[in-house]
Parts: C-alpha cells; structure tokens; sequence
C-alpha cells in the first residue's frame, strides 16, 4: 500500500500544482483560484462522510481500488481539457470538485486501514512513516510540476498524473482483503450518525479538529502561491512557473526534514500541548514568509511551517487513533480527513478573497497571526486538549471491557 500510495500521491500533487495555475493563467485572478478550493469543499466533506461509513462496513482494499479508478477518470478529464485548443474554466472547476469527492472515499479508508497493519506499540512510528511518505510526494509533485508546466506543458503534468493512478492500483491487487474488525457495520445514516455521536463528550479529540481548522483557514496560504511566484518571487534565474511548483513544495520540504527526523516525538508524552505549540509555530512561519520578498528565506519560512506542520499532523492522529475503537475508527477517521483537507480548501477562499480586497502578501501575514491567536484561544477553551498525555488515555476495549491504557 505504501508503495503505491507514494506513485500515486506525488502524481496527485502535480495536479495541485497544475489546476490552480491554469486558472491562475487563464483569469489572472488569484480569488478564481481560492474559488477552486469552496468548490471542493463541499463534494469533500460528503465524499469522507459516505467514505467512512463505507470503510467500517465493507473490504477497504476493494473500496481503494474504487476509489483510485474514479480519481483516474478526473485526472484524465483535466488533462484531455488542457490539452484542446479552448480549454473550459467551467471544467476544472467541476473535476476538481469530483476529484475531491472521491478522494473523501480514499482517505479515511487509508486511514482506517492503517492501524491493522501494524502493532499498537508501532503506531506512532507508522504514523510518522506515513508522514514521510506523504511529505515526499508534496516535496517531488510540486516541483517535478513547475518544471514539467515551464519546459513540456500542462497537459503533461495532468497525464503523469494519470500514469501513476495505475502503479497505486497495481500495488492494491497484490494485497489481501481488509475486512473491519467484526465484519463491519452496515453502511447508514444511522451509522454516521454513531461515528458523531461518539465524539460527544471527548473535548482533547474535538479539539484536535478545531485546532488544524483555525491552522488551515488562516494559516494555509496555497491559494496566493501563483500570484506570488509569478509576480514577487520571479526572478532573473527562476521562472515563474518554477518558483511557483518551488511554493508549493517548500512545507512538504520542511515536514519531510520533520518526519525523518521525528525519532524524538516517541519520547514526548504530553501531546496534545505539544499540538498547541507546534500550530503556533506554524502560524509564525506563515507570517515571516509574508514579510519577504526574498525567495531562498520565503521558502526556508515555508520549510520551517511544514516541519511544525508534521509534529501536530502525527500527535492529532495518535490521539485520533488511540481513542477511538476499530469498529469506528472509518467513520472518525472521515471526519478527522473531512477536516485536514476541507480546513485548506476553506483557506483558499478566505486567502483569496482578503488577497483581492488588500494584496496577497498582507493577506499570508495577517492569516499567520490569526492563527497563532487561534491556537491559543483553543488551548484556553478547550484544556482537555493540552492536558491529553498518551499514558493517561486510551479507549475501553469493547468485546472485553477492559481500559487500554494507550
């Protein structure tokens, strides 16, 4: 799974790079491109619902392979759309909206899958892998795009992307059938609707999810990556295009370095402060690299973003996955993917609408300092969340009624 994950994940971030900078291109309009993020959205948030509902009640290895042949088919409409002569706007819209929808049955499948392939004990370590891998693919993605747009096409980028869905499938057949602990739960609305009700009541894991809110509707600042390497950050020895795929890359840059290096988070026990504080380093980050017009320092402040980034992503999915049962762990994991990748969509249209009122560059920094006041007002509000410690907490095990102490 991991092997296929890593072809498929780089291709599927080319794309990231690619449909903002052609609506970048074609409207020269940096809030069209945060309007790319509010029309994902929505197919996001009911594609993870319906995709961990289907994840704790069906075979997760047949729902991936589902899964992975429907972002095919998005990704091969985007690259056959900018490859004809008139290219639609309408069209990108409109499959990066699909794609989005699918990729909410995908996640949480992932997610879900990932805690029976390993020991307890191992997790931690497993989340950090994942980690690495996927901080790979959005160091390699990005620019292996800036460089393909600048010196081929856009099309091109579009089919690698295309190209790689059929290695990550490929890995899939190989693998055995992930059948849910107990066979599953019917897929329902009364099974969502159980998955939301067991968060009732678990303040540190609610937190979690209002914490990486406030971190990406304020502090993601994506949506302005075209606009500012195009106008700010080019330059007389790199192109626009380059520096462009060189902004997106930068914080996969960081949280690679993070995540390589993350042997010394085992040794940390109370994680849900050490949540708090890495968000608030994000948004610090995030703010310096609005004050520069300099890229080598706008792209080290993005690297350090990404790397505190990678800290609070591994502890908010320990909390995540030691507290909740396996028979729920689809559905909260759908909501714990809903939020990871809805919050950065939201982000878009707050950064692009604030960079069309007032510039982009006052934009990155004032969403930067709103989210260091935003961690801080969740870690005020909800204590439950910085007093979390991986020895005090843990879910009951259901068919035993034992406490695991995590």
């Amino acid at each position: 799974m991991t092997a296929g994950q890593l072809v498929s994940a780089t291709g599927t971030q080319m794309t990231t790079v690619a449909a903002p900078f052609q609506v970048y291109e074609m409207t020269g309009s940096s809030f069209a491109v945060g309007l790319l993020g509010l029309a994902q959205l929505f197919p996001l948030i009911l594609g993870s619902i319906v995709g961990g509902a289907f994840a704790d009640a069906y075979d997760r290895r047949r729902l991936l392979l589902v899964a992975q042949g429907l972002l095919l088919l998005t990704s091969l409409g985007l690259a056959l759309n900018a490859l004809s002569p008139n290219p639609q706007l309408w069209l990108i819209y409109v499959l990066t909206a699909l794609s989005a929808g699918f990729s909410g049955l995908d996640h949480p499948t992932r997610s879900a899958a990932l805690p029976s392939l390993v020991r307890r004990e191992s997790l931690a370590s497993a989340l950090a892998m994942n980690q690495l891998v996927w901080q790979t693919c959005q160091i390699v993605g990005p620019a292996v795009a800036g460089i393909l747009i600048a010196k081929i096409s856009l099309s091109s980028t579009y089919f690698v992307d295309v190209a790689s869905f059929f290695v990550a499938i490929a890995a899939l057949l190989l693998m055995k059938p992930m059948v849910p602990e107990g066979g599953g739960t019917k897929a329902s609305g009364s099974s969502v609707v159980e998955g939301l009700r067991y968060l009732k009541g678990k303040q540190a894991l609610q937190g979690t999810f209002v914490i990486d809110i406030n971190a990406m509707v304020f502090g993601m600042p994506r949506a302005l990556f075209p606009a500012l390497g195009l106008t700010v950050f080019s330059s007389g020895w790199v192109d626009g295009p380059t520096a462009v795929g060189l902004l997106y890359a930068a914080p996969a840059a960081g949280a690679l370095l993070g995540a390589a290096t993350s042997g010394w988070l085992a040794s940390i026990d109370r994680q849900g402060r050490a949540v708090v504080v890495s968000v608030m380093v994000w948004g610090g980050a995030i703010a310096l690299f609005g004050l520069t017009p300099f890229l080598p320092l706008a792209l080290l402040f993005l690297a350090l973003a990404g790397a505190a980034d990678v800290v609070s992503a591994v502890f908010r999915n320990s909390i995540l996955q030691l507290t909740v049962p396996d028979r729920l762990r689809g559905r909260l994991s759908s909501i714990h993917i809903a939020v990871v990748t809805g919050g950065p969509r939201i982000g878009d249209v707050e950064a692009g609408t604030v960079a069309a009122l007032v510039g982009p560059q006052f934009s990155v920094v004032s969403g930067g300092l709103a989210c260091i006041a935003g961690a801080g007002l969740v870690g005020r509000l909800m204590p439950e969340l910085t007093r979390w410690r991986i020895g005090l907490h843990g879910h009951t095990d259901e068919r035993t009624g034992a406490r695991d102490p995590g």
